[in-house]
């Protein structure tokens, strides 16, 4: 890897630092090409401090180190993506980044849907909603939903038509997330058990 350390007249380059598995920025810091080398060597992260002069291992003090999984460059060759896996919060104010976000996993929109499913849970007597509906009438009824939905799926699978495949497809995704609420549980702990398959 070609790395332009003589771009700047500091010999720092940017390091964004993204969680490996939820993808999430954590932080920035910079590297020199000693902090870069040092990295590679004992796989934990490490930076040059701006403030202190010198290299500094993250959670040298605090233990909250990041654990290195990949590094990648940009196409100018004077910025690092470090991927990690950060050992506790990695911000030094004790949250999981240095914005203040949680590094929770998401998964884009279906984590939003979830929400919505969650609120329709907590708020079930809303009498317009379907989800909520769904949600005073119990288990069994949501489970049957899964079922005739996953039927219909199979059903569109033999035949021709893509849209009513995609479309029974995402009626089963749908109910499937509702019954997992139903259930106590989210897509996130599904994800948890395939992982430890893998």
């Amino acid at each position: 890897m070609e790395i332009n350390f003589n771009k700047n007249n500091d010999g720092l380059v940017p390091a964004i630092i993204q969680d490996a598995f939820t993808k999430n920025i954590l932080m920035l810091g910079y590297m020199n090409e000693e902090a870069y080398n040092q990295t590679v060597k004992t796989k934990e992260v490490t930076f040059y401090s701006r403030s202190k002069k010198r290299l500094w291992k993250k959670g040298e003090e605090s233990g909250n180190i990041l654990q290195l999984h990949d590094i990648n460059i940009d196409c100018d060759q004077d910025t690092l993506l470090i991927m990690a896996n950060p050992v506790g919060p990695t911000c030094h104010k004790g949250t999981d980044t240095c914005w203040g976000k949680s590094n929770e996993q998401s998964y884009g929109f279906l984590s939003e849907l979830e929400d919505v499913i969650e609120d329709r849970k907590n708020n079930s007597e809303n009498e317009k909603s379907y989800v909520a509906s769904l949600f005073r009438n119990g288990i069994n009824k949501v489970a049957q939903k899964v079922g005739e939905e996953a039927v219909e799926v199979v059903i569109e699978a033999k035949d021709d038509n893509e849209e009513l495949f995609l479309n029974e497809s995402a009626d089963l995704l749908f109910h499937y997330l509702i019954l997992l609420q139903a259930k106590g549980y989210k897509l996130n702990d599904i994800v948890n058990v395939l992982k430890l398959r893998g």
